[in-house]
């Protein structure tokens, strides 16, 4: 591959890696808050005195565990992208190094 070629491709993939660590470490920071508001809910629920408050509670509970898992799966499949990305710019700059041509020493 010509150096041309190779340098946007670089960017790109060095980009589309921040991009995704970014998006990685706000889905744990989603998911972290997520388990907080379970657990704050676990705790109001041995406070509540109607039927009804604690049945929403429960929901709520139930719908934030939903959100955990969903986040689980997409960290899962961000994770998975970004080690492709990862092992594709190595393959890049590896071919990139190798197809470099080396300057002759003048003796």
């Amino acid at each position: 591959m010509a150096i041309n070629f190779t340098k946007p491709m670089i960017n790109k993939f060095q980009q589309e890696i921040t991009e995704l660590e970014n998006k990685i470490k706000n889905t744990q920071n989603k998911k972290e808050k997520s388990k907080f508001k379970i657990n704050q809910l676990e705790q109001d629920m041995k406070f509540s005195k109607s039927h009804t408050d604690l049945s929403s509670k429960m929901t709520r509970i139930k719908k934030l565990n939903d959100e955990v898992k969903t986040l689980n799966r997409l960290q899962s499949d961000l994770s998975k992208e970004l080690t492709a990305k990862k092992n594709a710019l190595k393959k890049i700059q590896t071919n990139e190094t190798a197809s470099a041509p080396k300057n002759p020493t003048k003796e």
